[in-house]
């Protein structure tokens, strides 16, 4: 009786461990969406020691880059975990968000800003014909992190 209990739980768990091969050999892996064109420069970067009136974390570093993009580049699909808050200084940037099952798509030219909500995903192209410069100021990102997360492509925005 004992080696019948025996045989059938080392058959279950057989099962699950080929089943669970199978699944991960035949699905296939989603893939970050790598930036073309692009130049990241750090600026700064610090850790928020105050207990400021703007909602930072305490703990959670502030980056800040200059980006820039040449004509027919793109950021690639990302997020940021504490967001950004963004300056176009030159040229003009199309930004391909992905919201739900839909793609919106706003455009934003030099003396122009905008915010990216935290874990938002979106692809920033430039359809321009001078490079675009972007000054971003990343907050809330965690301690020795990246302030910038790859994504796949979500396929809301077919073309990109």
């Amino acid at each position: 009786m004992k080696r019948a209990v025996r045989w059938a739980l080392l058959s279950v768990g057989l099962a699950s461990v080929v089943t669970a091969v199978t699944v991960a050999v035949t699905v296939a892996p989603s893939s970050a969406t790598p930036p073309s064109g692009l130049t990241n420069v750090a600026l700064a970067r610090g850790t928020n020691t105050s207990h400021g009136t703007i909602p930072l974390q305490f703990g959670t570093d502030v980056a800040m880059a200059k980006i820039t993009v040449d004509p027919g580049g793109s950021s690639g699909w990302h997020s940021h975990p504490g967001g950004a808050i963004v300056v176009v200084q030159q040229g003009s940037i199309t930004v391909h968000q992905s919201a739900g099952s839909q793609c919106q798509t706003t455009t934003y030219s030099a003396g122009q800003a905008f915010i990216e909500r935290p874990g938002e995903v979106d692809d920033v192209t430039n359809a321009g014909t001078v490079p675009y410069v972007l000054f971003v100021t990343f907050p809330r990102v965690p301690q020795g992190d990246s302030p910038r997360t790859d994504q796949p492509d979500p396929g809301t925005c077919p073309g990109l």
